[in-house]
C-alpha cells in the first residue's frame, strides 16, 4: 500500500519543479526533523541537490538516507541512479537502473533511462579498455544493446515522450534516418510543439531539393511560432531570409543588363549604335522595364510573404554584416544602371565604366558568399 505523500513534501516537490530549490530544501529540512523516516522526503532532497547545482555527494548522502530506509524504493533508486552520474560514477548506474526495473517490470521509465545511458556506459568502457583502438563496431554494439531496451520503454509507456527522445537519440547515433524520422513523427504527434523535433522536421523539408527560399522561410516561420525559442529554427529562418536578400542582386544586375541595352552600349555585328545623347524620352522610357522587374521580382514578392517573415528579414539586416552587404551591393548596381540610362551621354565611355563598375564587385562575391548564411 502507497504510503500518502506529506503536504509539506507534496509542496517542495512543486517548488522543484518549478526551480525553486532553496525553498523546497527549507520544507524538506523541516519534515525530515518531524520525520528522519519518510523517504520521499530524502528522496526530494536528493532532487534539489541535483536541480541547481548538480551536488552529487549531498544528492548521494540523500539517496543513501533513503534506501538504508527501503532498499527497494523504486523511486530513490532512480534518484540514486542520477546522483551517482552527477558524483562521477556513471557506471555504476546501470547495476542501480536494472535492479529497479527488476523490482517494478511494467514501469517504463526505468527502461527510458538505462537505455539513454547503456550506450554510454558501454562507449566509455570500450574507450576505457580499448582506448584508440575503440571503433565504430564497439559503438554501434553499444547502441544495439540500447535499442531494444528503448523500444521495451515505448512498449510500456506509448503516451511518454522521453521513451520516444530516447530511441531517437539511438536511431540517430546508429544513422538510421527511417527510423529517427518515424520517432519524430510520432513525438509530434504526442507533443506538437516538441522544440527539437519540430526543428529537425522543418529542416528536413526546407531543405529539400527543390525548395525555394520563400517556402523556406514560410516553413521556418510557421515552426516557429509553435516554438518561438528555437535557436536552430531561427537559424534556418535567418538562412532563408538571406537567400531571399541574394535574390534581390540578380533583380538589380538585370536592370543594369537593361541600361546596357537600352543605351546600346555593346556593338552587335553590323548594326549601327544609337546615336547619342538619347531623347529624355527614351530614358524615362528605359525606366519602365526596370520598374516592372521590381514590382514583379521584388515589391509583390515581398507582400505576399508571411509577416513573420518580412520582420525576420530587417531583423537580419540590422544584426548581420552580409545581408547588409548584399542590400549595398544591389544598391550600387540600380544606381549605375540608372547613371547609365538618365544622363544624356555624348560618347560610351563613361556608361561603360558604370556597366562595369557596377557588375564587377556583385559577381565578384556572389560565388563566395554561397556558402555564407548571413
Amino acid at each position: 500500500m502507497t504510503t500518502p505523500l506529506h503536504p509539506g513534501v507534496e509542496r517542495a516537490g512543486l517548488l522543484i519543479d518549478r526551480k525553486r530549490y532553496e525553498e523546497a530544501r527549507e520544507l524538506l529540512a523541516r519534515r525530515l526533523a518531524e520525520d528522519p523516516e519518510d523517504i520521499q522526503a530524502w528522496v526530494e532532497l536528493a532532487r534539489s541537490h541535483l536541480g541547481d547545482q548538480e551536488n552529487g555527494a549531498k544528492a548521494l548522502e540523500a539517496t543513501g538516507q533513503a534506501l538504508a530506509l527501503d532498499a527497494e524504493h523504486t523511486g530513490a533508486l532512480l534518484t540514486h541512479a542520477r546522483a551517482l552520474r552527477a558524483g562521477g560514477r556513471f557506471p555504476e548506474t546501470e547495476s542501480v537502473l536494472r535492479e529497479a526495473i527488476r523490482l517494478a517490470p511494467d514501469y517504463w521509465y526505468s527502461y527510458a533511462l538505462l537505455a539513454d545511458w547503456l550506450w554510454r556506459i558501454r562507449w566509455l568502457g570500450s574507450v576505457q579498455t580499448k582506448g584508440d583502438r575503440a571503433g565504430r563496431e564497439d559503438f554501434m554494439a553499444a547502441l544495439r544493446e540500447a535499442d531494444p531496451i528503448a523500444h521495451q520503454a515505448i512498449r510500456l509507456g506509448p503516451e511518454e515522450v522521453y521513451a520516444y527522445e530516447v530511441a531517437w537519440r539511438i536511431a540517430d547515433m546508429a544513422a538510421d534516418r527511417n527510423a529517427a524520422n518515424q520517432l519524430d513523427e510520432a513525438i509530434l504527434r504526442l507533443d506538437p510543439q516538441h522544440e527539437e523535433a519540430l526543428a529537425r522536421r522543418t529542416k528536413k523539408t526546407a531543405t529539400a531539393p527543390g525548395v525555394k527560399a520563400t517556402k523556406a522561410a514560410t516553413l521556418y516561420a510557421d515552426a516557429l511560432a509553435s516554438a518561438p525559442g528555437s535557436a536552430p529554427m531561427q537559424r534556418g529562418l535567418d538562412e532563408a531570409s538571406y537567400r531571399l536578400l541574394r535574390g534581390v542582386r540578380w533583380l538589380a544586375l538585370l536592370c543594369l543588363a537593361l541600361a546596357a541595352v537600352g543605351i546600346d552600349l555593346f556593338a552587335t555585328g553590323a548594326e549601327s549604335q544609337k546615336e547619342l545623347p538619347l531623347s529624355l524620352g527614351q530614358r524615362l522610357w528605359d525606366l519602365v522595364p526596370m520598374a516592372v522587374v521590381w514590382a514583379l521580382g521584388a515589391l509583390l514578392r515581398y507582400h505576399r510573404l508571411r509577416t513573420g517573415v518580412r520582420v525576420n528579414l530587417h531583423s537580419l539586416i540590422r544584426r548581420r554584416t552580409w545581408p547588409r552587404l548584399v542590400l549595398g551591393q544591389a544598391t550600387w548596381a540600380m544606381l549605375c544602371a540608372l547613371l547609365i540610362t538618365q544622363i544624356p551621354w555624348t560618347q560610351r565611355t563613361v556608361p561603360l565604366v558604370l556597366f562595369w563598375a557596377g557588375l564587377a564587385p556583385t559577381a565578384a562575391t556572389m560565388w563566395f558568399d554561397r556558402r555564407k548564411t548571413g
